[in-house]
Protein backbone atom coordinates (compact mmCIF):
# COMPACT_ATOMS: atom_id res chain seq x y z
CA UNK A 1 0.00 0.00 0.00
CA UNK A 2 1.61 3.57 -1.17
CA UNK A 3 0.69 4.99 2.60
CA UNK A 4 2.14 8.40 2.42
CA UNK A 5 0.26 11.00 1.11
CA UNK A 6 0.54 15.07 0.67
CA UNK A 7 -1.97 17.28 0.11
CA UNK A 8 -1.10 20.78 -1.15
CA UNK A 9 -3.83 23.39 -0.36
CA UNK A 10 -6.62 22.86 2.34
CA UNK A 11 -9.83 23.72 0.50
CA UNK A 12 -12.85 22.35 0.45
CA UNK A 13 -11.46 19.92 -1.82
CA UNK A 14 -8.43 19.28 0.24
CA UNK A 15 -9.49 18.75 3.69
CA UNK A 16 -12.31 16.51 2.38
CA UNK A 17 -10.20 14.38 0.53
CA UNK A 18 -7.52 14.43 3.78
CA UNK A 19 -10.25 13.05 5.47
CA UNK A 20 -11.65 10.10 3.16
CA UNK A 21 -8.03 9.45 3.05
CA UNK A 22 -7.23 8.89 6.60
CA UNK A 23 -10.71 6.73 7.07
CA UNK A 24 -9.24 4.34 4.93
CA UNK A 25 -5.63 4.11 7.17
CA UNK A 26 -3.40 6.38 4.91
CA UNK A 27 -0.91 8.32 6.82
CA UNK A 28 -2.42 12.34 5.74
CA UNK A 29 -0.18 15.16 5.54
CA UNK A 30 -1.25 18.64 4.53
CA UNK A 31 0.54 21.86 2.79
CA UNK A 32 -1.01 25.11 3.07
CA UNK A 33 0.84 28.78 1.54
CA UNK A 34 -1.60 30.78 3.49
CA UNK A 35 -1.92 30.74 7.40
CA UNK A 36 -5.94 30.02 7.72
CA UNK A 37 -7.23 26.83 6.03
CA UNK A 38 -10.38 27.00 4.03
CA UNK A 39 -8.77 28.38 0.52
CA UNK A 40 -11.87 31.02 -0.53
CA UNK A 41 -14.15 29.39 1.50
CA UNK A 42 -12.77 31.60 4.50
CA UNK A 43 -13.07 33.83 7.12
CA UNK A 44 -12.66 37.62 7.88
CA UNK A 45 -12.62 38.93 11.16
CA UNK A 46 -11.64 42.42 11.62
CA UNK A 47 -12.93 45.35 14.69
CA UNK A 48 -15.09 43.03 15.96
CA UNK A 49 -16.79 41.75 12.98
CA UNK A 50 -16.88 38.47 10.88
CA UNK A 51 -17.27 38.15 7.62
CA UNK A 52 -17.55 35.33 4.89
CA UNK A 53 -15.04 35.80 2.59
CA UNK A 54 -16.06 34.03 -0.41
CA UNK A 55 -19.14 31.13 -0.67
CA UNK A 56 -22.01 32.69 1.33
CA UNK A 57 -24.68 29.56 0.99
CA UNK A 58 -24.44 26.41 -0.64
CA UNK A 59 -25.93 23.92 -2.03
CA UNK A 60 -26.68 20.04 -2.92
CA UNK A 61 -26.41 19.23 0.88
CA UNK A 62 -26.97 15.29 0.25
CA UNK A 63 -23.36 15.99 -0.88
CA UNK A 64 -22.05 16.37 2.21
CA UNK A 65 -24.41 13.92 4.15
CA UNK A 66 -22.69 11.50 1.27
CA UNK A 67 -19.57 12.26 2.58
CA UNK A 68 -20.28 11.98 5.93
CA UNK A 69 -21.21 8.78 5.42
CA UNK A 70 -18.40 7.85 3.88
CA UNK A 71 -16.33 8.87 6.51
CA UNK A 72 -18.60 7.55 8.89
CA UNK A 73 -19.00 10.61 10.92
CA UNK A 74 -21.52 12.73 11.70
CA UNK A 75 -22.50 15.82 10.31
CA UNK A 76 -19.65 18.13 11.23
CA UNK A 77 -21.20 21.38 11.16
CA UNK A 78 -25.08 22.46 11.05
CA UNK A 79 -27.25 24.16 8.15
CA UNK A 80 -30.85 25.82 7.71
CA UNK A 81 -32.90 26.20 4.45
CA UNK A 82 -33.18 29.13 3.42
CA UNK A 83 -36.56 30.86 3.01
CA UNK A 84 -37.14 32.66 0.52
CA UNK A 85 -33.51 31.74 -1.48
CA UNK A 86 -32.99 35.10 -1.70
CA UNK A 87 -33.86 38.83 -2.71
CA UNK A 88 -33.93 40.92 -6.00
CA UNK A 89 -34.18 44.12 -6.41
CA UNK A 90 -34.81 46.64 -9.67
CA UNK A 91 -32.95 49.77 -10.18
CA UNK A 92 -36.26 52.01 -10.37
CA UNK A 93 -38.61 49.30 -9.28
CA UNK A 94 -39.94 49.69 -5.38
CA UNK A 95 -40.69 45.66 -5.59
CA UNK A 96 -38.91 43.16 -3.81
CA UNK A 97 -39.01 39.85 -5.73
CA UNK A 98 -38.94 37.12 -2.90
CA UNK A 99 -37.75 33.89 -4.23
CA UNK A 100 -39.62 30.87 -3.12
CA UNK A 101 -39.47 27.43 -3.52
CA UNK A 102 -43.02 27.14 -3.31
CA UNK A 103 -44.09 27.62 -7.12
CA UNK A 104 -47.48 28.66 -6.20
CA UNK A 105 -46.43 31.28 -3.26
CA UNK A 106 -43.44 32.41 -6.15
CA UNK A 107 -46.12 32.74 -8.79
CA UNK A 108 -47.86 35.61 -6.40
CA UNK A 109 -44.68 37.51 -6.48
CA UNK A 110 -44.94 37.71 -10.64
CA UNK A 111 -48.61 37.75 -11.18
CA UNK A 112 -48.40 40.99 -12.59
CA UNK A 113 -45.40 40.45 -15.02
CA UNK A 114 -45.90 36.62 -15.78
CA UNK A 115 -49.73 36.23 -15.46
CA UNK A 116 -49.34 32.36 -16.28
CA UNK A 117 -46.22 32.11 -14.32
CA UNK A 118 -46.80 28.89 -12.18
CA UNK A 119 -48.00 26.47 -15.64
CA UNK A 120 -44.55 28.17 -17.41
CA UNK A 121 -42.32 27.89 -14.09
CA UNK A 122 -43.54 23.81 -14.15
CA UNK A 123 -43.11 23.50 -17.45
CA UNK A 124 -39.11 25.19 -17.52
CA UNK A 125 -38.29 23.38 -14.08
CA UNK A 126 -39.54 19.91 -15.81
CA UNK A 127 -36.88 20.07 -18.50
CA UNK A 128 -34.40 21.86 -15.70
CA UNK A 129 -35.34 18.78 -13.72
CA UNK A 130 -34.86 15.83 -17.00
CA UNK A 131 -31.54 17.72 -17.56
CA UNK A 132 -30.46 17.09 -14.30
CA UNK A 133 -31.59 13.39 -13.77
CA UNK A 134 -30.00 12.75 -17.60
CA UNK A 135 -26.67 14.03 -16.95
CA UNK A 136 -25.66 14.78 -13.38
CA UNK A 137 -24.26 11.28 -12.34
CA UNK A 138 -23.23 10.60 -16.19
CA UNK A 139 -21.17 13.64 -16.77
CA UNK A 140 -20.26 15.35 -13.16
CA UNK A 141 -19.93 12.47 -10.77
CA UNK A 142 -17.42 10.29 -13.08
CA UNK A 143 -14.08 9.78 -13.79
CA UNK A 144 -12.83 10.12 -17.55
CA UNK A 145 -9.79 8.10 -18.84
CA UNK A 146 -10.02 10.20 -22.02
CA UNK A 147 -11.99 12.44 -24.66
CA UNK A 148 -13.22 8.82 -26.36
CA UNK A 149 -14.32 7.39 -22.45
CA UNK A 150 -15.93 10.76 -21.99
CA UNK A 151 -17.62 11.11 -25.32
CA UNK A 152 -18.89 7.21 -25.10
CA UNK A 153 -20.21 8.79 -21.38
CA UNK A 154 -22.18 11.29 -23.23
CA UNK A 155 -23.43 8.78 -25.28
CA UNK A 156 -25.73 7.89 -22.95
CA UNK A 157 -27.19 11.14 -22.38
CA UNK A 158 -31.01 11.42 -24.28
CA UNK A 159 -30.59 13.00 -27.23
CA UNK A 160 -33.45 15.02 -26.96
CA UNK A 161 -31.22 17.67 -25.16
CA UNK A 162 -28.87 18.15 -27.61
CA UNK A 163 -30.82 21.21 -28.91
CA UNK A 164 -29.93 23.10 -25.24
CA UNK A 165 -26.42 22.30 -26.50
CA UNK A 166 -26.77 25.01 -29.48
CA UNK A 167 -28.28 27.85 -26.77
CA UNK A 168 -26.92 29.99 -23.82
CA UNK A 169 -28.95 30.14 -20.33
CA UNK A 170 -30.68 33.37 -21.07
CA UNK A 171 -31.63 31.98 -24.64
CA UNK A 172 -33.31 28.85 -22.83
CA UNK A 173 -35.15 31.18 -20.14
CA UNK A 174 -36.45 32.70 -23.00
CA UNK A 175 -38.19 30.24 -24.82
CA UNK A 176 -40.42 29.86 -21.31
CA UNK A 177 -41.20 33.40 -20.18
CA UNK A 178 -41.79 36.93 -21.47
CA UNK A 179 -41.22 39.23 -18.84
CA UNK A 180 -37.51 40.91 -18.12
CA UNK A 181 -37.92 40.91 -14.69
CA UNK A 182 -38.01 36.85 -14.72
CA UNK A 183 -35.23 36.33 -17.36
CA UNK A 184 -33.12 38.19 -15.20
CA UNK A 185 -34.40 36.72 -11.93
CA UNK A 186 -33.97 33.26 -13.35
CA UNK A 187 -30.70 33.97 -15.06
CA UNK A 188 -28.85 35.05 -12.16
CA UNK A 189 -27.98 31.55 -11.54
CA UNK A 190 -24.93 30.91 -13.91
CA UNK A 191 -23.10 34.21 -12.25
CA UNK A 192 -22.35 31.36 -9.57
CA UNK A 193 -20.04 29.28 -12.35
CA UNK A 194 -18.23 32.30 -12.79
CA UNK A 195 -19.57 33.90 -16.15
CA UNK A 196 -22.95 35.31 -17.41
CA UNK A 197 -25.69 34.61 -18.85
CA UNK A 198 -25.34 35.10 -22.03
CA UNK A 199 -21.74 33.11 -22.58
CA UNK A 200 -23.11 29.86 -19.96
CA UNK A 201 -24.26 27.02 -21.82
CA UNK A 202 -27.86 25.88 -21.52
CA UNK A 203 -27.69 22.99 -19.89
CA UNK A 204 -26.24 24.56 -17.06
CA UNK A 205 -29.95 25.36 -16.29
CA UNK A 206 -30.67 22.37 -14.72
CA UNK A 207 -29.19 24.29 -12.03
CA UNK A 208 -32.46 25.89 -11.56
CA UNK A 209 -34.17 22.51 -10.85
CA UNK A 210 -31.28 22.36 -8.11
CA UNK A 211 -32.51 26.04 -6.80
CA UNK A 212 -36.36 25.38 -6.95
CA UNK A 213 -36.87 21.70 -6.76
CA UNK A 214 -34.66 19.45 -5.89
CA UNK A 215 -32.12 20.84 -2.36
CA UNK A 216 -32.63 24.89 -2.34
CA UNK A 217 -30.24 26.90 -0.53
CA UNK A 218 -28.73 26.79 2.82
CA UNK A 219 -26.94 29.10 5.57
CA UNK A 220 -24.32 27.39 7.55
CA UNK A 221 -25.24 28.81 11.63
CA UNK A 222 -22.06 30.61 12.80
CA UNK A 223 -21.01 31.30 8.93
CA UNK A 224 -19.99 29.10 5.86
CA UNK A 225 -16.67 28.58 7.92
CA UNK A 226 -17.77 26.33 10.22
CA UNK A 227 -17.92 24.32 7.33
CA UNK A 228 -13.94 24.04 7.51
CA UNK A 229 -13.99 24.11 11.56
CA UNK A 230 -16.10 21.22 11.62
CA UNK A 231 -13.67 19.28 9.03
CA UNK A 232 -10.52 20.34 10.65
CA UNK A 233 -12.04 18.83 14.15
CA UNK A 234 -12.29 15.46 12.11
CA UNK A 235 -9.05 15.82 10.33
CA UNK A 236 -7.60 16.53 14.33
CA UNK A 237 -9.02 13.44 16.31
CA UNK A 238 -7.00 11.19 12.60
CA UNK A 239 -3.49 13.33 13.65
CA UNK A 240 -3.67 15.14 10.10
CA UNK A 241 -1.35 17.57 10.27
CA UNK A 242 -1.78 20.87 8.72
CA UNK A 243 1.89 23.01 8.11
CA UNK A 244 0.36 26.85 7.54
CA UNK A 245 2.55 29.44 5.58
CA UNK A 246 4.05 27.01 3.55
CA UNK A 247 4.26 27.51 -0.04
CA UNK A 248 5.28 24.58 -2.65
CA UNK A 249 7.55 26.49 -5.74
CA UNK A 250 9.31 23.24 -7.26
CA UNK A 251 9.96 19.66 -6.91
CA UNK A 252 11.84 16.45 -7.76
CA UNK A 253 11.43 13.64 -9.88
CA UNK A 254 13.15 10.21 -9.77
CA UNK A 255 12.58 7.32 -12.76
CA UNK A 256 9.25 9.30 -14.24
CA UNK A 257 7.72 9.33 -10.78
CA UNK A 258 6.96 12.37 -8.54
CA UNK A 259 9.78 12.15 -5.28
CA UNK A 260 9.14 14.87 -3.54
CA UNK A 261 7.66 18.81 -3.53
CA UNK A 262 9.86 21.20 -2.30
CA UNK A 263 8.84 24.51 -0.29
CA UNK A 264 9.57 28.14 0.13
CA UNK A 265 12.34 27.51 2.75
CA UNK A 266 13.74 24.23 0.68
CA UNK A 267 12.45 21.71 2.49
CA UNK A 268 11.25 18.51 0.58
CA UNK A 269 8.09 16.78 1.00
CA UNK A 270 8.04 13.67 0.28
CA UNK A 271 5.07 10.88 0.50
CA UNK A 272 4.20 8.36 -2.21
CA UNK A 273 0.79 9.68 -3.00
CA UNK A 274 0.16 13.16 -3.70
CA UNK A 275 -2.97 15.24 -3.92
CA UNK A 276 -2.77 19.10 -5.06
CA UNK A 277 -6.10 20.65 -4.32
CA UNK A 278 -4.82 24.00 -6.46
CA UNK A 279 -5.81 25.36 -9.51
CA UNK A 280 -4.80 22.20 -11.00
CA UNK A 281 -4.07 24.16 -14.68
CA UNK A 282 -2.19 26.86 -12.93
CA UNK A 283 -0.16 24.43 -10.94
CA UNK A 284 1.28 22.47 -13.87
CA UNK A 285 2.19 25.66 -14.99
CA UNK A 286 3.87 27.89 -12.22
CA UNK A 287 5.27 24.30 -9.90
CA UNK A 288 5.91 21.66 -12.83
CA UNK A 289 6.43 23.54 -15.86
CA UNK A 290 4.56 22.21 -17.99
CA UNK A 291 4.39 24.18 -21.73
CA UNK A 292 0.73 23.45 -22.31
CA UNK A 293 0.25 25.40 -19.00
CA UNK A 294 2.61 28.56 -19.61
CA UNK A 295 0.96 31.69 -18.83
CA UNK A 296 0.98 32.33 -22.70
CA UNK A 297 -0.85 29.42 -22.91
CA UNK A 298 -3.33 29.53 -19.75
CA UNK A 299 -3.94 33.12 -21.22
CA UNK A 300 -5.79 31.64 -24.64
CA UNK A 301 -8.21 29.60 -22.36
CA UNK A 302 -11.36 30.55 -21.01
CA UNK A 303 -11.78 31.64 -17.77
CA UNK A 304 -14.38 33.10 -15.06
CA UNK A 305 -15.30 36.37 -14.25
CA UNK A 306 -13.28 38.47 -11.42
CA UNK A 307 -14.83 39.38 -8.29
CA UNK A 308 -14.72 42.90 -6.84
CA UNK A 309 -15.59 41.90 -2.96
CA UNK A 310 -16.11 43.84 -0.11
CA UNK A 311 -16.70 43.72 3.92
CA UNK A 312 -18.43 46.67 5.64
CA UNK A 313 -19.00 46.69 9.17
CA UNK A 314 -21.99 49.40 10.21
CA UNK A 315 -22.93 50.78 13.54
CA UNK A 316 -26.63 50.33 13.39
CA UNK A 317 -28.88 47.59 11.99
CA UNK A 318 -30.71 46.75 8.67
CA UNK A 319 -34.16 45.58 9.21
CA UNK A 320 -35.38 46.45 5.82
CA UNK A 321 -32.34 44.41 3.78
CA UNK A 322 -32.68 40.06 3.75
CA UNK A 323 -30.21 37.77 4.55
CA UNK A 324 -29.29 37.40 0.56
CA UNK A 325 -29.71 40.11 -1.70
CA UNK A 326 -29.44 40.97 -5.64
CA UNK A 327 -29.19 44.42 -6.77
CA UNK A 328 -29.78 44.59 -10.66
CA UNK A 329 -29.49 47.77 -12.88
CA UNK A 330 -31.63 49.15 -15.64
CA UNK A 331 -28.92 48.07 -18.09
CA UNK A 332 -28.46 44.15 -16.82
CA UNK A 333 -28.46 42.69 -20.45
CA UNK A 334 -25.84 45.32 -21.84
CA UNK A 335 -23.66 45.05 -18.56
CA UNK A 336 -23.92 40.86 -18.51
CA UNK A 337 -22.79 41.34 -21.67
CA UNK A 338 -20.08 42.98 -21.40
CA UNK A 339 -18.78 42.90 -17.90
CA UNK A 340 -15.63 40.83 -19.64
CA UNK A 341 -14.69 42.98 -21.90
CA UNK A 342 -15.57 47.05 -20.86
CA UNK A 343 -14.54 47.94 -17.52
CA UNK A 344 -16.80 51.07 -17.86
CA UNK A 345 -19.76 48.97 -17.32
CA UNK A 346 -19.02 48.94 -13.59
CA UNK A 347 -20.46 52.21 -13.24
CA UNK A 348 -23.59 50.94 -12.95
CA UNK A 349 -23.53 47.43 -11.29
CA UNK A 350 -24.75 44.26 -10.95
CA UNK A 351 -24.03 42.81 -7.23
CA UNK A 352 -24.71 40.92 -4.49
CA UNK A 353 -25.12 41.94 -0.35
CA UNK A 354 -25.20 39.24 2.57
CA UNK A 355 -25.89 40.62 5.32
CA UNK A 356 -24.44 37.57 7.50
CA UNK A 357 -24.57 39.08 11.16
CA UNK A 358 -28.93 38.86 10.18
CA UNK A 359 -29.19 35.08 12.07
CA UNK A 360 -25.25 35.13 13.26
CA UNK A 361 -25.65 37.38 15.87
CA UNK A 362 -21.98 36.47 16.83
CA UNK A 363 -20.68 38.43 13.68
CA UNK A 364 -21.50 41.83 14.81
CA UNK A 365 -21.23 43.71 17.53
CA UNK A 366 -24.87 44.65 19.61
CA UNK A 367 -26.60 46.89 17.27
CA UNK A 368 -24.27 46.34 14.11
CA UNK A 369 -24.58 44.71 11.10
CA UNK A 370 -21.83 42.66 9.02
CA UNK A 371 -22.00 43.35 5.13
CA UNK A 372 -20.56 41.05 2.10
CA UNK A 373 -20.55 42.57 -1.07
CA UNK A 374 -19.74 40.70 -4.27
CA UNK A 375 -19.80 42.38 -7.99
CA UNK A 376 -18.81 40.26 -10.79
CA UNK A 377 -15.92 42.28 -12.88
CA UNK A 378 -13.61 41.79 -15.27
CA UNK A 379 -10.54 39.71 -14.48
CA UNK A 380 -6.83 40.98 -14.83
CA UNK A 381 -6.45 40.05 -18.42
CA UNK A 382 -9.21 42.52 -19.59
CA UNK A 383 -8.97 44.77 -16.62
CA UNK A 384 -5.16 44.99 -15.13
CA UNK A 385 -5.40 48.16 -13.25
CA UNK A 386 -7.82 48.30 -10.06
CA UNK A 387 -6.38 51.61 -8.66
CA UNK A 388 -9.92 52.65 -9.11
CA UNK A 389 -11.53 50.58 -6.42
CA UNK A 390 -12.42 52.70 -3.98
CA UNK A 391 -14.01 55.00 -6.61
CA UNK A 392 -16.14 51.85 -7.55
CA UNK A 393 -16.60 50.50 -4.06
CA UNK A 394 -17.91 54.07 -3.60
CA UNK A 395 -20.57 53.92 -6.22
CA UNK A 396 -21.74 50.73 -5.15
CA UNK A 397 -22.17 51.45 -1.39
CA UNK A 398 -24.25 55.21 -2.56
CA UNK A 399 -26.17 53.11 -5.36
CA UNK A 400 -27.11 50.50 -1.91
CA UNK A 401 -28.44 53.09 0.47
CA UNK A 402 -30.14 54.86 -2.44
CA UNK A 403 -31.97 51.34 -2.79
CA UNK A 404 -32.32 50.62 0.90
CA UNK A 405 -33.01 54.28 1.65
CA UNK A 406 -30.58 54.85 4.28
CA UNK A 407 -27.56 56.20 4.18
CA UNK A 408 -24.90 54.12 5.46
CA UNK A 409 -21.33 55.37 4.84
CA UNK A 410 -21.27 57.44 8.26
CA UNK A 411 -21.91 54.18 10.35
CA UNK A 412 -18.66 52.20 8.44
CA UNK A 413 -16.70 51.42 11.20
CA UNK A 414 -14.86 48.46 9.14
CA UNK A 415 -13.69 48.23 5.41
CA UNK A 416 -11.75 45.99 4.01
CA UNK A 417 -11.65 45.83 -0.28
CA UNK A 418 -10.03 42.54 -1.89
CA UNK A 419 -9.70 43.53 -5.94
CA UNK A 420 -9.34 40.40 -8.71
CA UNK A 421 -5.50 41.49 -8.05
CA UNK A 422 -5.99 40.41 -4.18
CA UNK A 423 -7.81 37.25 -4.97
CA UNK A 424 -5.00 36.11 -7.45
CA UNK A 425 -1.86 36.89 -4.97
CA UNK A 426 -3.49 35.07 -1.86
CA UNK A 427 -4.94 31.91 -3.66
CA UNK A 428 -3.05 31.86 -7.10
CA UNK A 429 -6.12 32.76 -8.90
CA UNK A 430 -4.90 33.01 -12.69
CA UNK A 431 -5.72 36.51 -13.65
CA UNK A 432 -7.54 37.19 -10.45
CA UNK A 433 -10.61 34.46 -11.95
CA UNK A 434 -12.82 34.05 -9.51
CA UNK A 435 -13.48 29.96 -10.14
CA UNK A 436 -10.51 28.96 -12.47
CA UNK A 437 -11.43 28.02 -16.09
CA UNK A 438 -15.02 28.52 -16.90
CA UNK A 439 -17.49 25.69 -18.05
CA UNK A 440 -17.43 25.84 -22.16
CA UNK A 441 -18.21 22.91 -24.20
CA UNK A 442 -14.49 22.19 -24.74
CA UNK A 443 -13.49 22.73 -20.89
CA UNK A 444 -15.91 20.48 -19.10
CA UNK A 445 -15.17 16.62 -18.34
CA UNK A 446 -12.67 15.30 -20.10
CA UNK A 447 -11.93 18.81 -21.93
CA UNK A 448 -11.03 19.90 -18.32
CA UNK A 449 -7.26 19.68 -16.73
CA UNK A 450 -7.64 16.16 -15.84
CA UNK A 451 -7.67 14.63 -12.33
CA UNK A 452 -4.65 12.38 -12.78
CA UNK A 453 -1.45 14.19 -14.20
CA UNK A 454 -0.20 13.30 -17.57
CA UNK A 455 3.26 12.71 -16.63
CA UNK A 456 3.15 11.96 -12.70
CA UNK A 457 1.10 8.56 -12.21
CA UNK A 458 1.18 9.12 -8.77
CA UNK A 459 0.02 13.25 -8.49
CA UNK A 460 -3.84 13.60 -8.34
CA UNK A 461 -5.87 17.07 -8.64
CA UNK A 462 -8.65 18.00 -6.75
CA UNK A 463 -10.64 21.61 -6.63
CA UNK A 464 -10.54 24.48 -8.81
CA UNK A 465 -10.06 24.09 -12.91
CA UNK A 466 -10.22 19.96 -12.78
CA UNK A 467 -13.22 17.45 -12.89
CA UNK A 468 -15.98 17.83 -11.97
CA UNK A 469 -16.49 22.32 -11.91
CA UNK A 470 -16.47 25.03 -9.32
CA UNK A 471 -18.27 25.68 -6.23
CA UNK A 472 -18.73 23.77 -2.65
CA UNK A 473 -20.28 20.24 -3.77
CA UNK A 474 -18.50 20.25 -6.79
CA UNK A 475 -15.57 20.62 -4.32
CA UNK A 476 -16.37 17.55 -2.69
CA UNK A 477 -17.63 15.74 -5.21
CA UNK A 478 -14.31 16.50 -6.85
CA UNK A 479 -12.46 15.19 -3.77
CA UNK A 480 -14.48 11.63 -4.12
CA UNK A 481 -13.17 11.31 -7.54
CA UNK A 482 -9.65 11.92 -7.00
CA UNK A 483 -10.05 9.36 -4.33
CA UNK A 484 -11.49 6.73 -6.31
CA UNK A 485 -8.39 7.35 -8.52
CA UNK A 486 -6.07 7.48 -5.59
CA UNK A 487 -7.21 4.19 -4.17
CA UNK A 488 -6.91 2.35 -7.74
CA UNK A 489 -3.48 3.60 -7.96
CA UNK A 490 -0.55 0.74 -8.50
CA UNK A 491 3.18 1.83 -7.80
CA UNK A 492 4.87 0.31 -10.81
Amino acid sequence: MNNKVLIIGSGIAGLSAALRLAKRGYQVEIVEKNSKAGGRLNQLKKDGFTFDLGPSFFSMTYEFEEFARDCNIEMPFRFIELDPLYSVHFNGNPKTYRLYKDIHKLAEQFKEEEPDFEAKMEKYLKKCAQLFDDTVDVVIKSNFDSIFDYLMHLIKVNPAHLPVLFRNFYQQVELHFSSKEVRQILSLVAFFLGRTPFDTMAIYTLLSHTEFRHNGYYNVEGGMYAIVEGLLRELKKENVQINYNTEIISYKENKGKLEHFIDNRGQSWKADLFLVNGDAAVFRGKVLDRKQFSTKKLDKMSWTMGYLTFYLGVKTKLPQVDHHNYYLGSNFEDYARKVQQDPGTLQKPYYYVNVVSKYNRECAPEGCESLFFVCPVPNLLQKPDWSDKDRIVDSIIEDFSGRIGQDIKPDIVSKTVFTPSDWEKQFHLHRGTGLGLSHKMLQIGAFRPSNVDEKFKNVFYAGASTVPGAGLPMGIISSKLAVERMLNFKAE
